[in-house]
């Protein structure tokens, strides 16, 4: 019997991450498209991690999360953002920021419900939307500003509008919303009674003193009760293999959460629960020093694609910046990440999978570059670009 795809898997490409990373693999390419780090984070993460795999943490652990990593959570947010929050109630760990954006649109969102979305967006959220049988809306951050437009928000929102999928810091972008721009969502999310889902697991990884810094939109007036924040340990602490994230917010999202979550993984990790705990507890200062690595990072890779033609976006926040391709006679910028991985021997990623049908014009000709890598890496990247030929 053939192998039939279900309809609601039907026009949902594969992940552009899969199709270019298997190219750098192919092509022996310096891969500055995936966000990997490589480097690993604190060693003292990852004895705690040895620990707990030797002391016997190796069963299941609760579906909520291991107590000592809700309570780390909580602690987290209340540091670095004032959030209170109870770690029983209102923290719930998932397998990655991921899987939380997969079990929170499967629980909010009805069928024919509309989510809005800021794009550029990551992809796994049109591919959940879609999966949840949600309708996806667009409101897009236009080159080369990538600036939220307030009147594209407010005439987004339908009568069918339920939720808002936000991302900041964003990525592919590096746009960090300023605190007037979170006001707007906020009035916007009240005067429609919107739910909102954030994505923060850049959180901590935000450039050149920005003005506002990353300022949670749960921290907003009149948004503690319709927000629901992502995290996760693998960015700002470099442990992106882990997949341990956490979702927090009012119970009943929270719970919103865990109804879909127990039939996707239930738990997983438990041995790297204490572990993540351990980081938030005990290296909270170490994402800081990251962001200052990461930035001087940036500004290797930006002067480079500068040098070369290319003309980066400087990015706030995030491991990324992201480039006009036309300038050296490129239209599709598919086609030039293809093109450079075979000429240079470099992967970048097309910034066409983070739109959706009805907008790649506005991202055909844009590329994706990451700076999580090491310099030496970048450096390699960049010498590799400037010996090969990068004009159409």
């Amino acid at each position: 019997m053939a192998a039939h795809l279900a309809s609601r898997l039907a026009g949902i490409p594969p992940t552009v991450f899969s199709e270019f990373s298997a190219l750098a693999v192919r092509t022996g390419a310096v891969n500055l498209g995936q966000g990997f780090p490589d480097v690993d984070g604190p060693s003292s993460v990852v004895e705690r991690a040895v620990e707990a795999l030797r002391s016997g943490a190796n069963q299941y652990a609760p579906g909520t999360g291991v107590p000592a990593l809700r309570r780390a959570v909580a602690a987290h947010q209340l540091r670095h953002h004032g959030i209170e929050l109870d770690p029983d109630t209102e923290v719930c760990v998932t397998t990655g920021a991921t899987e939380g954006i997969a079990a929170a649109l499967l629980a909010l969102v009805e069928p024919g419900d509309e989510v809005l979305v800021l794009e550029p967006s990551y992809d796994s959220y049109d591919a959940m939307i879609a999966m949840a049988g949600g309708v996806r809306r667009a409101v897009t951050l236009r080159a080369p500003a990538y600036r939220l437009d307030a009147g594209a928000l407010r005439a987004a929102v339908g009568p069918r509008t339920r939720l808002l999928l936000l991302n900041s810091p964003h990525n592919p972008t590096g746009t960090v919303l300023t605190r007037a721009e979170l006001a707007t969502v906020a009035a916007v999310a009240v005067e429609h009674d919107l739910l909102v889902v954030t994505d923060e697991v850049y959180e901590h990884l935000v450039f050149d003193g920005a003005a506002d810094g990353h300022v949670p939109l749960a921290t907003l007036p009149g948004m503690r009760e319709r927000v629901l924040s992502l995290s996760s340990v693998g960015k700002s602490w470099s442990f992106t293999g882990w997949k341990v994230g956490w979702a927090t917010g009012p119970a009943p999202l929270v719970a919103a959460v865990l109804a879909a979550k127990q039939w996707l993984t239930f738990t997983s990790g438990a041995p790297l629960q204490p572990a993540v705990a351990h980081a938030l507890e005990h290296e909270h200062a170490w994402p800081q020093e990251l962001a200052r690595d990461l930035q001087r990072r940036r500004d290797l890779l930006l002067a480079g694609l500068r040098g070369l033609g290319l003309e980066p976006r400087t990015s706030e926040g995030t491991y990324f910046t992201v480039t006009d391709v036309e300038q050296l006679g490129w239209a599709d910028g598919r086609a030039f990440c293809l093109g450079v991985a075979e000429r240079a021997g470099v992967v970048a990623i097309p910034l066409q999978g983070f739109h959706g049908p009805e907008s790649q014009d506005a991202g055909r000709h844009l590329v994706r570059w990451a700076f999580c890598k090491t310099p030496e890496v970048i450096e390699e990247g960049l010498d590799r670009l400037a010996r090969a030929t990068l004009t159409r």
